[in-house]
């Protein structure tokens, strides 16, 4: 009898840690690397992105944690199930292997960056030839881009961050560089002064146009099921409105956003 009421008193307890936990949010993970306006680690929401994607999940009763890494690393760790999902990416068809993909989150307008008192011109990948370019380590700039340096088109110099690059322009160490027009202005404005700020532009013409992508990991058994959730919620926010006021202020010319 006492085994039984032992026994009886087990099930009540889980069931009522399964009645608390079904009423709560779910807890989810999700690397991301720092990308500025979009992930910030520092500020106060993480960054227009990371706030849109924390309310479509708790809409469905999830509720997000950020982890901010390296980006190899938030892909790696993501890729090997420590993570439910990683943030943001654009398609590249080998990540397919590790990741299903999203809906698309956001549209991506990369530029060269270069200082107004040396101006560049280009038009296809040969004209950047000559040209000593800087580039984020763990950043993919687009097949043309990289297949340009794979094939010794286009001489790169990588360090560790847009801020970098922006220093190294400055000092005249490279021409120019591409980064994501929203992300460079912000960073640009934010790490150096106004005298140092107008001395940098851009090109108008793009290196690359993309959308990008939250990925969850191939192979563990939520990601349907999250996928799913987010995709279904990313549609309800984009029909009523509430996906464009993530986007309204801009330290640069409006994001460019996804339409369906």
């Amino acid at each position: 009898m006492r085994v039984f009421k032992a026994h009886l008193c087990a099930l009540v307890m889980l069931w009522s840690a399964l009645a608390l936990a079904d009423d709560g949010e779910r807890q989810l993970s999700i690397s991301v690397g720092d990308w500025p306006p979009f992930f910030v680690a520092s500020e106060p929401g993480q960054g227009t992105v990371a706030r849109l994607v924390r309310d479509i999940f708790a809409a469905e009763g999830y509720e997000v944690t950020f982890h901010f890494l390296p980006w190899k690393r938030a892909y790696r760790e993501a890729a090997n199930g420590k993570h439910d999902a990683t943030a943001i990416w654009m398609y590249t068809a080998d990540r397919q292997k590790d990741f299903l993909y999203s809906e698309p989150v956001m549209n991506e307008r990369f530029v060269l960056f270069y200082r107004k008192d040396t101006p560049i011109e280009w038009n296809r990948m040969q004209d950047l030839a000559n040209l000593k370019l800087g580039g984020s380590i763990g950043y993919s700039y687009g097949p043309e881009f990289d297949n340009a340096i794979a094939n010794d088109i286009l001489n790169v110099e990588w360090v560790a961050s847009t801020e970098l690059n922006f220093r190294r322009l400055l000092f005249g160490r490279i021409d120019a560089f591409p980064e994501e027009i929203n992300v460079g202005y912000y960073i640009l404005r934010r790490e150096t002064d106004p005298q140092e700020t107008g001395r940098i532009t851009h090109h108008p013409e793009p290196i690359l146009e993309n959308q990008s992508f939250l990925l969850f990991p191939a192979n563990e058994p939520e990601t349907q099921t999250l996928r799913e959730v987010f995709n279904r919620r990313l549609q309800v926010f984009r029909k009523n409105g509430r996906y464009d006021t993530y986007f309204e202020t801009k330290p640069q010319a409006s994001l460019n956003k996804v339409s369906k």
